[in-house]
């Protein structure tokens, strides 16, 4: 089997290390693929500054023209690219589609952000010092991004970093999950086919020694990294002085209100609780029911939970399948295991067989358990009853992470009890944690990262303010 190239500064390259790609449902070897090494990543930077000097003196409709280019190629490909990344993600074929429409609608959208680039006047009179004065901020792109993305949204959020760095004017050389490589070599080609100067992006599979110059090495001024809160703050220690960007774990708490709409809330906390197996950072992990409903909401969310269809990724229908790999399913299975040793109890599920481990959903959980206290990063759900709405505002708050909270309530008082209290990036209403589209300000507090992502805020990062101040006396 010949190996998939890597793509160096605008150049397909194979090199002599391959690894392979399996699809993590049936084992089958689906690709080899080069991996990168030192002097590779030497040249895509080599490339990547003399691509800066082209691209960030591009003019704004050159911009939007490429990234309009690469949405309508993802959206003709989109079949082909989903089955692709189903088959390296065991992803079922539904959420895979799904992922490519948001990764060709995430180009459309840095696309019209291409267009407004930020700018300021200020008037500089509010002072004497100012009298005569006036002063034109505008931001330039802040040079070379490195960017680091997870296996679990392979392509959408690798295009989370490519699309605002080209908005941007700020060439990227990208890290993908050597799990999950192929999707975004796909992309490779399509980038490769538009005007953008040749070095603006490099796709590089590496290993992990070899990535980590990504975060030390001084010549990138801006590194964005999803992934594990674990090896996102080591980087940010090791990173120097360059900004930094960490979209990272998650431990999404729902507050199911005795006033809201239980039928629709059981569906969508279903939805967010083993989309993907539970491999999302906003997977709904924690959901606190009032007590008046709480056996009814239960009682719902078990039997549909029960009724998730299982099996092959390609299949249409599949609701749910294998983690990424055994290594995970057996940490859940674990996890689980010490729950129900501390006196939890398993509503259904909490079974495993090889990289599968069946959506499980618990009760008489305590704090400290590590599927109430981590991310469990995978299809399990603990429901548990509350009385006071404030009193579970606290106790999603609880523990060191802080992405987004899903509230379900039709109550005026609690949404805004909610926004106001809850430690988290976002706050949803009537809705899961789960939800993102792709415009929106998308990061969190705490051990959950820094900064944000959605296009316009990540365009925002990779870019600096300076400012013209004209004297007219």
């Amino acid at each position: 089997m010949r190996a998939n190239p890597i793509y160096v500064g605008g150049e397909f390259r194979t090199t002599a290390e391959v690894i392979e790609v399996r699809n993590p449902y049936n084992s089958h070897l689906l690709a080899m693929v080069c991996l990168a090494g030192p002097s590779d990543l030497e040249d895509a930077i080599i490339k990547a500054q003399q691509a800066f000097i082209t691209l960030r003196a591009m003019p704004s409709y050159k911009r939007y023209n490429i990234l309009m280019q690469i949405f309508q190629q993802l959206e003709n490909q989109k079949n082909l690219l989903a089955t692709i990344l189903a088959g390296e993600a065991a992803k079922p074929i539904k959420l895979a589609i799904a992922e490519i429409e948001r990764a060709a609608e995430t180009f459309k959208i840095a696309a019209e952000e291409s267009k407004r680039l930020p700018k300021e006047y200020i008037s500089l009179d509010w002072t004497q010092a100012g009298d005569g004065k006036e002063g034109f901020v505008k931001y330039f792109p802040i040079g070379l991004v490195a960017g680091i993305s997870p296996f679990n949204f392979p392509m959408n959020l690798a295009v989370h970093k490519i699309a605002p760095a080209i908005a941007a004017g700020c060439p990227i050389v990208l890290k993908p999950s050597c799990s999950t490589p192929l999707s975004t070599l796909e992309l490779a080609k399509i980038i490769d086919q538009t005007d953008l100067p040749k070095g603006a992006v490099s796709i590089l599979p590496m290993d992990r020694k070899t990535g980590n110059q990504l975060v030390t090495d001084v010549r990138f001024k801006l590194l964005s990294f999803t992934g594990s809160p674990a090896v996102g703050w080591k980087m940010k220690q090791q990173a120097g002085k360059k900004k930094v960007i960490l979209e990272l774990g998650g431990n999404a708490g729902v507050i199911v209100s005795d006033s809201c709409d239980m039928d629709w809330a059981v569906r969508r906390c279903v939805s967010g609780g083993f989309s993907y197996a539970g491999q999302v950072c906003i997977h709904a992990q924690r959901i606190y029911v009032h007590e008046g409903i709480f056996n009814n909401f239960t009682d719902a969310f078990s039997d549909m939970t029960e009724h998730l269809k299982k099996g092959d990724p390609l299949d249409t229908e599949t609701d749910i399948t294998t983690m990424i790999d055994e290594t995970n399913a057996r940490r859940v299975e674990k996890w689980v295991n010490e729950a129900v040793a501390g006196g939890a109890q398993v509503l259904t599920g909490g079974k495993r067989n090889g990289a599968f481990f069946e959506p499980t959903v618990l009760t008489s959980t305590t704090p400290d358990m590590k599927v109430c206290a981590f991310e469990v990063f995978g299809p399990v759900v603990a429901i548990e009853p509350f009385s006071d709405f404030k009193q579970a505002v606290s106790q999603v708050n609880a523990g060191n992470y802080g992405l987004q909270a899903g509230i379900f309530t039709n109550r005026i008082d609690e949404m805004n009890h909610a926004f106001e209290h809850l430690e988290v990036g976002g706050v949803i209403i009537n809705d899961v944690p789960t939800f993102r589209v792709d415009h929106m300000p998308y990061g969190g507090v705490k051990d959950s990262g820094l900064g944000r992502e959605g296009v316009k805020y990540a365009i925002y990062d990779m870019m600096e303010a300076r400012i013209m101040v004209r004297n007219f006396c």
